[in-house]
C-alpha cells in the first residue's frame, strides 16, 4: 500500500477514518479547508471540533444503544473514543467532554503520526480521479461546490435539514440561591458524582410566560432556498418544540422528574431547565436541549427570565446552520461507496447518521473498508446485530422500496437517525425471568436491552475473530 488514501474533511468522521487507516499500516492525506475557508458553525481550525453539544450521550453499554456503540468503538481502537475518555467532564450518566481539550488531543495525535499528511485546503468539486480511493467526510456543512458536484454526478439532489446550537453560560453568572446541582435520580456517570447538572426551577406562571416569550421571540430569517428545509426531530430548536404545544417542553428537555429543589423541597417545580458542564475547568455550562434559532438579542432577553439565569453571561449564544446529507440508501453500497463512482466513499453525517458518536463510527468503518480495498482484501460484513452493523445497515439499506417501479416512484423517506435499538434485528426469543415467566413493563424492557447488548458483544467478538483482517482490535 504505497499510495495514500485521501480523506476530505477533518471532523470526527474524517479524523477517525484517518486513524483507522494509519493504524493498519496505510498512509493518509487529510484535506481540511479550515482555516482557509470557515463554516457557519466552526470557531477553530482544530480537527474533530464539536460545534453543538459537548455530550457523547449515554455511556451505558448494557441499556443504551449509543453506550453500546461507545463500547464497540473502544474495542476497535477508536481515536475519538480515546480522546473523549481522556478529556471527560462530569455529566451524570452521559459521557461529556471538554470540547477544546478533546479537539486538541485528536489534532495532536494525527499531526504527530508519520503516515498522516494534513493539507489545509478546500476541495472544490469532486476529487480528481488520480487520487484513487477517497473518503468524503465533509459533514453537515459540505461546501456548496462539492455538494453540487456530487448531485450532478449522482443525478439526485442532496437533502438538507437545520441543526441548531445550544447556548453556553458562564458558571459564575448563575444564581446558586435558585439553582442547584443534581443529576436526575442522582444517577452518576463516567467521571460524575450524581450531582452533575445545574437545575433551574420554574413554577407554572414562570413556565407559561417563558413559553409565550419563546413563541413570540424574533427568529432568524430564512433564505429563499432554506424555507422548505425540514428539521431533524432529534435536534429541534426549543421554540419549534414550544410551538407544538404548551406542555411539550415539560415532557421534553424541561421535564421536572427525578429532581428535588433543596431550596424549596416540599414544592414540585412545574418545569426545570438543566445545564451541563462544558469544559474541564467547570467554568462553562451549556443549556441542555436549548438549541435555538432565536436572534441573539432575543436569546439573552428570553433566557434571562429563567430563575437562576437572570444575570447570565453567555460564552456562546445559540445558532442555526444547514445540515446536508445524501439519500444514502439509493446512492451508496453496503461499504459506503458511491455507486456512481466506487472510488469515492462517504463517511459521517453526510451519509445520514446523526450525532457525534454515530458520525465517528461511520468514519471508523469507512476507514477500515478503504484499508481493506487498498490491501486487496475483503472485509467481512458487520453483523447487523451489532450497533455498528445496525447503523451501517440503516444508512445503506434503510427505507428503500423493493422493485424498479417502486424505486422510481417512491417518495423519499430516508431521514437522519441516531443509533437506537429500533435499528437492531429483533431477538429470536424474548427474555424471561428465572421461573420462565414472560415479563412486562420496565423489567421486560431492561432485560430486552441487556439481551440485545449481550448478543451484540458476542457478534462483534465473532466478527473480530473470524472476518476482521486489516486491523486487529484492542486487547
Amino acid at each position: 500500500m504505497t499510495d495514500p488514501i485521501h480523506i476530505v474533511g477533518g471532523g470526527l468522521a474524517g479524523s477517525e477514518a484517518a486513524w483507522q487507516i494509519v493504524q493498519g499500516g496505510g498512509r493518509v492525506v487529510l484535506h481540511e479547508m479550515r482555516p482557509q475557508r470557515a463554516t457557519e458553525a466552526h470557531q477553530t481550525d482544530g480537527l474533530a471540533e464539536l460545534v453543538c453539544s459537548n455530550s457523547f450521550r449515554s455511556d451505558d453499554a448494557n441499556g443504551n444503544a449509543v453506550g453500546l456503540l461507545h463500547q464497540e468503538m473502544r474495542r476497535l481502537n477508536s481515536l475519538i473514543m480515546r480522546a473523549a475518555d481522556a478529556h471527560q467532564v462530569p455529566a451524570g450518566g452521559a459521557l461529556a467532554v471538554d470540547r477544546d481539550a478533546f479537539s486538541q488531543a485528536v489534532t495532536a495525535a494525527l499531526e504527530a503520526h508519520p503516515n498522516v499528511e494534513i493539507v489545509r485546503e478546500e476541495v472544490a468539486g469532486l476529487p480528481p480521479e488520480e487520487w484513487g480511493p477517497t473518503i468524503l467526510a465533509t459533514g453537515p456543512l459540505t461546501s456548496p461546490a462539492l455538494a453540487e458536484a456530487v448531485a450532478a454526478l449522482t443525478g439526485k439532489d442532496s437533502l438538507a435539514f437545520f441543526d441548531a446550537i445550544a447556548p453556553i453560560v458562564h458558571r459564575d453568572s448563575i444564581d446558586m440561591g435558585k439553582a442547584w446541582f443534581q443529576s436526575r435520580y442522582d444517577k452518576a456517570g463516567p467521571g460524575g458524582t450524581g450531582a452533575d447538572y445545574l437545575n433551574c426551577p420554574m413554577d407554572r406562571a414562570q413556565y407559561d410566560a417563558f413559553i409565550a416569550a419563546l413563541i413570540a421571540g424574533e427568529k432568524t430569517s430564512f433564505k429563499e432556498w432554506e424555507a422548505t428545509t425540514p428539521y431533524f426531530d432529534g435536534c429541534l430548536p426549543i421554540e419549534v418544540m414550544a410551538e407544538r404545544g404548551p406542555e411539550t417542553l415539560r415532557h421534553g428537555p424541561m421535564k421536572p422528574v427525578g429532581l428535588t429543589n433543596p431550596h424549596d423541597p416540599t414544592v414540585k417545580p412545574c418545569a426545570i431547565v438543566q445545564l451541563r458542564q462544558d469544559n474541564a475547568l467547570g467554568t462553562l455550562f451549556n443549556m441542555v436541549g436549548f438549541q435555538t434559532k432565536l436572534r441573539h438579542a432575543e436569546q439573552i432577553r428570553v433566557f434571562r427570565t429563567i430563575p437562576g439565569l437572570e444575570n447570565a453571561e453567555f460564552a456562546r449564544l445559540g445558532g442555526l446552520h444547514r445540515n446536508t446529507y445524501l439519500d444514502s440508501p439509493r446512492l451508496l453500497d453496503a461499504t459506503l461507496r458511491l455507486k456512481a463512482r466506487p472510488s469515492l466513499r462517504f463517511a459521517g453525517q453526510i451519509t445520514g447518521c446523526e450525532g457525534y458518536v454515530e458520525s465517528a463510527a461511520v468514519g471508523l468503518m469507512a476507514g477500515r473498508y478503504a484499508l481493506a480495498d487498498a490491501a486487496g482484501e475483503t472485509l467481512a460484513p458487520l453483523p447487523p446485530t451489532t450497533a455498528l452493523g445496525a447503523l451501517i445497515a440503516h444508512i445503506t439499506g434503510g427505507h428503500v422500496e423493493a422493485g424498479a417501479e417502486a424505486e422510481a416512484n417512491a417518495p423519499r423517506s430516508f431521514q437522519p437517525m441516531n443509533v437506537n435499538f429500533g435499528l437492531f434485528p429483533p431477538l429470536e426469543r424474548m427474555p424471561r425471568n428465572e421461573t420462565g415467566k414472560r415479563l412486562r413493563g420496565p423489567e421486560k424492557a431492561a432485560l430486552k436491552k441487556r439481551a440485545l447488548t449481550d448478543r451484540a458483544r458476542a457478534a462483534l467478538a465473532a466478527w473480530l475473530g473470524e472476518g476482521e483482517t486489516p486491523l486487529r482490535a484492542a486487547e
